[in-house]
Parts: C-alpha cells; structure tokens; sequence
C-alpha cells in the first residue's frame, strides 16, 4: 500500500504501517493535553493506543497462519488508524476452510482477554468499574482497559456485517446450503442494513461509525459483484476468451516504438519478444516510466515485465479468475500442447463477463 513504512517481516510476510497511523498518535496526544491530562498521562495513552495496534497486528497475523493451514500465503500486513489489513494471496473457497481462518483473527482477541484476565482484579460493581475507566488509562488501570479492548475487539468483529470478520463467518455457513454466490449476496445485504445502523449511530454518537458504514457498505457491494461475476465464467474456458490477435515488440527496439504503438491503437498491453520467443510483457505503466526515467532511446528489455504467466486453453475460467485480477496490468500467455496460441488480460475477460451479462439479460427478456 502507497504510504506505507515497512517494519520487518514474520514468515514471509511484510508488516507494514500506513503514515496516517502517525496522525492517529498526533490526535490522541492532542485530545489528552485538551482534557487537561498530565504528561505521565498522555504518555500512558499513547502506549495503550500502541499495544492496541499490536492487537490488530496479531489479530491479523491469526488470520494469516490460519490461512497458511490451507497452503494460502500472506503477501503483507498493514496496520492503518482504522486497524490492520492483512492480504491473502487467494480467498479460501470451502466453507469449512473460509470459517477457520476468519475466526482465527477474533479467537486471538478472545485469546489475549482470557490472559490477561487472569492478572488482573475486577472492580466490584459496575458504578467502581466506570469510575476506574473515567479516570483515563494509567499503571493501575492499563490491563484492565487492555482486556476491554480485546473483548470490544472480538464482539465487534463477529458482528455479521459482510465483509467484516461475522460476515465471512455467516458467508461461510449460508455456503454449506447455498451456492456461493447467493450466500455472498445474502451476507451482503445483511451487512449493508447493519451498515445503515452503524450510520445513524455516527451521526448521533460517534463519526467514526460513519467511516465503518461506508467501508463495509462498499465492501459488500465488490465482494457480491465478485462472487456473481466468478460464477457466471463456470462452465467456460481460457479457450473462450483468449485473445489471438496481439501485438508483440521486439525487446531490443527503442521505447519510442512502443509509444508509437501505444497511441496508434487500442492496445494497452504489449508481448515483448526475442528471437520470437516470448521474454516479457509491457504496459502503459511500464512505458511512461520508462520514458521519464530513461529517455525514448532506452530499450525495452529494461522496461519490460519479465514474469511471463502461462495459461493452459483448457483451464476453467473460475479457477484463474482470482490470477487474472491479481494481474490485472499484465499479460498472461495461453498455451495449447505447449505451442502458444493467444494472450488473455483483465480487460479482455471484463469484456466477455460484459457481454455475457448482455445476453443473459435479453435471454431472459424473451
């Protein structure tokens, strides 16, 4: 993620936190020197904030080794001021797998409370235990805030709103006697109505409910659109879409030729070759950097992508659809008996989806 500091990396997985996070500490500050805290105060509540972010991290890093169960690896984890991100290479598909690993980040949190429950004395009655929390977080009351957090954190996140950590437990479940796609709509709509409350109760209790609304009502929508556009490729093969006309370039041409290229058609995507075999791939992005960065002159064999990604023509489109969009500004090589026969992009396969929408609607007009 753009903005991100990199602090080290657990088992492969790069552990990142987003510059904003620094704005979070600026604001905590802020607040407590407005409430007329102490320094030794303000101090405590920063280092709170900071071991609630080492909470998200492992919360995170649950999920994370719960996927890795299921050979599903890690790319990177960043911590942002609205919590972590942790990003899977792949979505488990089976039920059974999708619930272990999304209730392995909440089992963390319910983890670290029963911990540090077992350190800690609770106040008497609920009047001693308010009185005890208004006074700000501080060495007598540091655990006890911590072990709230972590119970706040669990319930929160088991609430069902899709895409949240409840809604992918309750996708998971409506998975075991629906189609997947149709237990993602449903979790979605559960999610987007619970999202309006989250609203509402921003704007009469706190705004950052608001920001939770949105992200979970914008969230739901792509994972629904996902999961209908993953189901109706079923059936469907590379040999459907690929792409038997495109235009290749020499990688020891100049980049001026690609530019030349690029502006005089439609083609955004370009195979670079060698001797006519495929060596790399180049994309606008690619061509635009290399132009400010290089000059027109320099050649296209040190601008070009060269992680070619080969697709059988016999392989199911819903098995490579996940590939396809994490590729999505690259050019994948269809192979027929090892011989090469066409290309595929992300584009190319959003236009077939496209038209196949097209004309399952007018089908059903009829």
């Amino acid at each position: 993620m753009k903005g991100s500091l990199k602090l080290g990396t657990i088992r492969g997985i790069g552990i990142f936190v987003h510059w904003t996070f620094s704005l979070l500490i600026a604001f905590i500050i802020y607040i407590n020197y407005r409430t007329g805290y102490t320094a030794l105060q303000i101090t405590w509540s920063v280092l709170f904030i900071l071991c609630v972010f080492v909470t998200v991290f492992l919360h995170e890093l649950g999920h994370s080794f719960a996927a890795k169960l299921f050979n599903i690896g890690t790319k990177d984890i960043t911590l942002l001021p609205i919590g972590g991100v942790s990003r899977l290479e792949s979505l488990p598909e089976k039920p059974k797998e999708e619930l272990i690993v999304t209730f392995a980040g909440p089992l963390v949190n319910i983890v670290l409370a029963l911990i540090t429950g077992l350190f800690i004395s609770f106040p008497a009655t609920s009047e001693e235990l308010a009185q005890e929390l208004s006074a700000g977080v501080n060495a007598s009351n540091f655990f006890l805030n911590f072990f709230i957090v972590n119970i706040i954190l669990a319930i929160f996140n088991l609430i069902p709103a899709f895409p949240m950590d409840g809604g992918r437990i309750l996708r998971a479940l409506l998975s075991f006697k629906f189609e997947r796609h149709i237990a993602t709509k449903i979790a979605a709509r559960i999610g987007q109505f619970l999202a309006i409350g989250f609203m509402l109760l921003g704007f009469l209790y706190n705004p950052f409910l608001i920001f939770i609304g949105l992200f979970v009502i914008m969230g739901a929508q792509m994972e629904s659109k996902h999961a209908d556009s993953k189901y109706s490729l079923q059936g469907y093969k590379v040999r459907d879409v690929l792409m038997k006309q495109y235009i290749t370039i020499d990688a020891r041409e100049p980049i001026k030729t690609a530019i030349a290229l690029l502006l005089d058609s439609q083609s955004k995507i370009f195979l670079i070759t060698e001797n006519n075999a495929p060596v790399g791939t180049l994309n606008r992005d690619q061509i635009i950097v290399a132009l400010s960065e290089k000059g027109e002159n320099s050649t296209i064999h040190s601008a070009m992508n060269e992680n070619l990604i080969y697709l059988d023509v016999e392989t199911l489109l819903e098995n490579i659809f996940e590939l396809v969009y994490k590729n999505k500004n690259n050019l994948m090589l269809v192979l027929e008996n090892n011989e090469l026969i066409g290309t595929l992009d992300t584009e190319n396969l959003l236009e077939f989806l496209l038209i196949k929408g097209v004309k399952s609607k007018k089908a059903y007009a009829t």
